[in-house]
């Protein structure tokens, strides 16, 4: 079966009935009877996370994903203040006047505590105290339920950046708040959004003095480089977690939750499609990810992925799991997570910011995958726009697109990612097969601003 991907932001509850599967919805859980080797891997985006009901008035509950792990974390969570308050006491049982610690209350031979010594520059502890003012957790109601995620300063005015799949839920009557790390609770309102490439600006009431995150490049980020996620995962703001950057430019689908999944001919850019790039009937959204083993989960989307400068340089946005049988709930991290490149973004982030609507590049061809008849990986054309900038490069249908640049292209989704990474007027180097010769094209990539139906 296709992968499916998921965006992980929002985190919602269930309904009571079992949905078909779909590539944009809740994260499935991977059903403990099923064999390993029957089980399928999705990658999805990550859905907003709803609060549990209080332990206390909980019953046994329904073994399903999201809920059951949700409930055993308040459990351990209570367990751990419970020993945190044991602890305390016992501390202050064996604390001397002069605030060190020993085992015993009198005698030379003390134990005495030191304080911890400063995390050295490029560790997780300081790039977390670096970070984690500029990150919040965004809650959200509308009339299909509540849920949360998380987002990034960007200016000291209350300009947050998230996911559009976070702020969605609100519709055009829901509310939104703010969560700030100084315990701070503040209304949002929507500044812009932008579907295409799951992007949304939001606007915080009433403050002033934020502190904006550092933005970075992602362009400088190498396979195998720590990185640190920050967010508000199933609830629990300013988490962070670390990991490493595992793979680049991975093409990441997503489909919005109960949306039927995309025809395998994937249309971008050309004629009356346009509008199907534009406001993506089916909420789709294809972006050339970071792949990283950092524990992203529902929750975490719209947070960022920062490199060891405690500079942003991803978009936290949707995960894989490891199966799909069930959608009753959400699965967690398995050590797959995608997010968005900031340098992909940030031209689109702008344009919103400055009250723009937001443009994308257009290659302006109808794509598939190549079928299994032929030994060529890549995307092979369909149609092609008259007077577009395919048709103005001399591409044909039954083309093969390889690579574009130097990034090899091993069906449609990747090249629909590589495109979305771009801007309009960029120059592109297209390498295609015609037949079985092997020519080389160059395309000034069109803007969906230029087109009728956007």
């Amino acid at each position: 079966m296709t992968d499916q991907n998921t965006p992980e932001g929002n985190d919602t509850t269930p309904g009571d009935g079992t949905p078909e599967v779909t590539s944009w919805s809740a994260l499935p859980p991977t059903p403990a009877e099923t064999p390993v080797d029957q089980q399928q891997n999705y990658t999805q985006p990550l859905p907003p996370f709803q609060q549990p009901a209080p332990l206390a008035t909980t019953t046994a509950p329904v073994r399903r994903a999201g809920g059951l792990t949700a409930t055993v974390l308040v459990g351990a969570l209570l367990l751990g203040g419970g020993a945190g308050v044991g602890g305390a006491a016992w501390y202050d049982a064996w604390k001397n006047d002069d605030g060190t610690t020993s085992a015993s209350s009198s005698g030379s031979g003390a134990i005495k505590a030191t304080n911890a010594a400063a995390g050295p520059s490029g560790s997780v502890e300081k790039v977390a105290s670096s970070v984690l003012p500029s990150v919040v957790k965004i809650n959200v109601t509308g009339g299909s339920g509540t849920g949360s995620g998380s987002g990034i300063v960007l200016k000291a005015d209350g300009t947050i950046l998230t996911n559009n799949h976070v702020v969605s839920l609100a519709g055009d009557n829901g509310t939104i708040t703010v969560n700030f790390n100084n315990g701070k609770t503040v209304k949002a309102t929507v500044v812009g959004t932008d579907p295409v490439t799951d992007m949304a600006v939001i606007k915080a009431e009433g403050v002033s003095d934020l502190t904006p995150a550092t933005i970075g490049k992602s362009s400088d980020l190498q396979v195998g480089q720590s990185v640190v996620a920050v967010g508000s995962p199933y609830g629990l703001n300013a988490t962070v977690t670390t990991g490493i950057v595992s793979a680049l430019n991975r093409p990441v689908s997503v489909q919005a939750e109960n949306e039927t999944p995309s025809n395998p001919l994937q249309q971008f850019g050309f004629g009356e499609q346009q509008q199907q790039q534009q406001a993506p009937a089916n909420n789709s959204t294809t972006y050339p990810a970071i792949q990283t083993d950092a524990a992203i989960n529902p929750g975490n989307s719209g947070g960022p992925l920062v490199d060891m400068n405690g500079r942003v340089v991803g978009v936290n946005s949707s995960i894989r799991t490891a199966d799909s049988s069930s959608l009753s709930g959400s699965g967690g991290s398995i050590g797959l997570g995608f997010a968005i490149p900031i340098d992909e973004v940030l031209p689109i982030v702008n344009q919103i910011v400055d009250g723009e609507t937001p443009t994308h590049a257009r290659l302006a061809v109808t794509v598939s995958d190549v079928t299994a008849k032929t030994l060529a990986q890549g995307a092979q054309v369909q149609s092609v726009q008259s007077g577009g900038a395919a048709d103005k490069a001399g591409l044909k249908k039954g083309d093969v697109i390889t690579k574009v640049d130097e990034d090899l292209i091993d069906g449609s989704e990747s090249l629909i990612a590589t495109i979305r990474g771009h801007r309009p007027d960029d120059k592109v180097t297209l390498t295609y097969l015609r037949g079985t010769e092997t020519r080389t094209t160059t395309a000034t990539l069109g803007s969906d601003a230029e087109s009728d139906n956007s």
